[in-house]
């Protein structure tokens, strides 16, 4: 390898280092919120994410104390065999095992010369005898936390046993209408889509219209009504909020669909005229002036040439606007509020005041993020293009 190679090796570390690092600092979370999201609640409560990575809770404090003795699998003696049930039970909680192990084995102390262990390594031990005697079945991973969430069980991790001999409680039906118990996200889900989809598609059509006029049909004061537009970009939504709300009281439009519609695409549409309108002005003049020779109208112009030519905006705008929907919480507190809950509003609503069901926030954190994903990279391709949209021109 050349000298002046390893010199532009050298020179791009730094580059390659930072960008690294900034990778891991937003997929170390991310990762380990998505393993806390699939373990079991008593696995989150008692330890770490981190711990999947190493050997069961309590392995390594029996290596130390017990497996000299009864073996690394515990079968070693048969009348203390700790893979059997009936004599794991005898010893239930770290107390009765401390208690246990202070006594004197043939008139020898029962560890010999190893240290007694403390009392939460004697927990630890307690609870890896129940795991490798079967008292206590607990998997490492599981769709529980999905399922709790998405019907709104509240932690509820025995359904599935319940529903099978029938033991049924009164918030689980073993059916599909759980999915629209007002506890959980299945209805809220629903909700988020009545709401993102139609603010998402009516101000793209109408920045499409409004980005054509403004850039291929002359008319008096076209290029002031565009500075207001683009203007309007800088007023702040929240002050809009109460004079709307007191608007909308009037129309009989507070916690209906159609007024936060109405409320999103209005606010949406100055960004998106903005985009547009660059996009579809940096097209070629010789493309529309040929059609418009042909005897093309400006109806056939805008949905024969326009529209196929600005896909990579239109994708471009539906993520902008998409991903500001799905995420919006404040508009959706005030114009709906907890008639009909969006995911951001319900996602609020499951850990209770006294800080129960926090675990279920993890994976609600991941069901409220996997439609937006699908659309992001669905449409990645076309992000960059519409993000340089009229930035060169040619």
């Amino acid at each position: 390898m050349s000298v002046e190679r390893i010199k532009k090796i050298l020179g791009h570390l730094p580059t390659h280092i930072v960008l690294i690092g900034l990778c891991a600092i937003w997929l170390i979370p991310a990762f380990g919120l998505l393993i806390t999201s699939l373990r079991p609640f008593q696995n989150i409560n008692t330890s770490g994410w981190w711990t999947v990575l190493a050997a069961p809770r309590g392995s390594e404090e029996y290596s130390q104390t017990c497996a000299s003795c009864h073996g690394s699998d515990g079968k070693a003696i048969a009348w203390a065999d700790h893979t059997d049930p009936e004599v794991v039970q005898q010893y239930p909680r770290s107390i009765k095992l401390l208690a246990m192990l202070k006594q004197d084995h043939k008139g020898q102390p029962h560890l010999g010369d190893i240290p007694m262990p403390e009392p939460q390594q004697a927990a630890d031990i307690a609870d890896y005898l129940k795991r490798i005697s079967g008292i206590e079945v607990r998997p490492r991973f599981t769709l529980n936390n999905y399922v709790d969430a998405l019907m709104g069980y509240r932690g509820r991790n025995n359904y599935v046993t319940d529903c099978a001999t029938g033991e049924q409680a009164l918030d689980l039906n073993c059916d599909t209408s759980d999915l629209l118990n007002p506890r959980g996200m299945g209805r809220a889900f629903l909700n988020s889509l009545l709401v993102a989809i139609p603010c998402t598609i009516l101000p793209i059509i109408l920045a499409s219209f409004a980005g054509y006029a403004f850039s291929w049909i002359h008319f008096r004061s076209r290029v002031w009504l565009f500075a207001l537009l683009v203007g309007l970009q800088i007023v702040p939504l929240q002050m809009t909020l109460i004079p709307i709300s007191r608007l909308y009281a009037q129309l009989g439009l507070n916690g209906t669909f159609l007024g936060i519609w109405l409320f999103h695409t209005g606010f949406g549409l100055p960004y998106a005229i903005y985009l547009m309108r660059n996009f579809l002005g940096s097209l070629p003049r010789d493309l529309f002036e040929s059609a418009y020779l042909d005897g093309a109208s400006h109806w056939t112009a805008f949905w024969r040439l326009a529209l196929p030519l600005s896909v990579p905006a239109l994708a471009s705008l539906g993520i902008f606007q998409f991903l500001w929907i799905w995420n919006d919480l404040l508009v959706a507190l005030v114009f709906l509020g907890g008639q009909k809950p969006v995911l951001t509003y319900q996602i609020s609503n499951m850990v209770s005041s006294l800080g129960a069901g926090w675990h279920l926030l993890t994976a609600a954190a991941f069901i409220s993020m996997a439609l937006p994903m699908i659309v992001f990279f669905s449409l990645q391709r076309y992000f960059v293009r519409g993000m340089l949209a009229g930035a060169v021109k040619g």
